[in-house]
């Protein structure tokens, strides 16, 4: 795939953080983007679909280069009740199976299909660092991924080119888990979470972005690719870094029972460590923009 050609992009989750970003990047470089939206199609860069129903206006579709699947509910957006659990799950998998089997339908189909993940796969990691060959962990998130990953079936047995973006914490200011974190510090209530030694694995919207579109051009890319910058760091170190960038104090600590008590069962995640390293994606040759926690929160600043 020729890096100047223009080409025709689908975007399932257009109207969210990574999303908008991805769609506005490519618009900006002269590329054709249709959002699928979940009403009546207002023009031909729109394409109607229903996730939770398994419906796909798959004639929209036709003449895509690629189709990117981003559409989820938020996992930190509310408790994990179960309906909310159910509705993460069928928001993901069956969003995604109804886009794979659209997807495979077509009588040419697009050249690659890039299927949203997380790295919520691995499960809690420790200090151990993990890279794209690591089994899922357990639990609720990782079994999800696993779900959402095996969705995608129809577009890999139909012989597109399919990928898995498995994207860690965003640093943004517009959405987000991050962007909850930055009008906190900015008005000094900003500290670590539980202890602050779990690791998190973080990466700038600007090469979440670029990850995704370097995905999308290399033809010889296909599988898991993990979306988070070089080096992890813990919670801790993260807030001293936001401390530093914002320059507000840090002085807070929330305990682990407090967290467990605000955010139930999501509050194990939050305290769960994932030092999770993007083997696959340095390898293929891309290159960060803002490698580094300061450089991520000061490029959303």
């Amino acid at each position: 795939m020729e890096a100047k050609e223009r080409m025709r992009i689908a975007v399932a989750g257009a109207s969210g953080l990574i999303g908008s970003a991805l769609a506005r990047s490519l618009t900006a470089d002269g590329h054709e983007v249709v959002r699928l939206v979940r009403r009546a199609a207002a023009g031909p860069d729109e394409v109607c679909w229903d996730p939770e129903g398994q419906y796909v206006d798959a004639a929209g579709l036709t003449g895509c280069t690629a189709v990117v699947n981003l559409a989820g509910a938020g996992i930190g957006d509310r408790r994990w009740t179960p309906q909310y659990k159910r509705l993460l799950r069928d928001s993901r998998v069956l969003g995604t199976a109804a886009l794979a089997e659209a997807v495979a339908a077509l009588p040419e189909p697009p050249r690659v299909f890039v299927s949203g993940s997380a790295i919520g796969i691995y499960g809690d990691t420790g200090d151990r660092a993990v890279d794209e060959e690591a089994p899922p962990g357990d639990g609720f998130l990782p079994g999800l991924c696993v779900e959402w990953e095996e969705a995608a079936a129809p577009a890999q047995e139909a012989g597109v080119r399919t990928v898995f973006a498995r994207t860690g914490l965003v640093v943004a200011r517009g959405g987000g888990a991050w962007g909850r974190l930055f009008p906190l510090f900015r008005a000094g209530l900003g500290g670590r979470l539980g202890d602050g030694r779990q690791y998190w694995s973080y990466i700038a919207l600007h090469d979440e972005v670029a990850a995704i579109r370097h995905l999308i051009d290399h033809e010889s890319l296909s599988g898991p690719f993990n979306l988070t910058a070089p080096e992890p760091l813990t919670n801790r170190e993260i807030t001293a870094a936001m401390s530093r960038v914002l320059r507000r104090p840090a002085p807070f600590a929330v305990p682990a029972p407090v967290l467990r008590v605000a955010l139930g069962e999501l509050a194990g995640d939050v305290l769960g460590s994932q030092r999770v390293v993007p083997k696959r994606l340095l390898a293929s040759g891309f290159r960060f923009a803002f490698p580094g926690a300061e450089e991520a929160i000061r490029a959303a600043d």
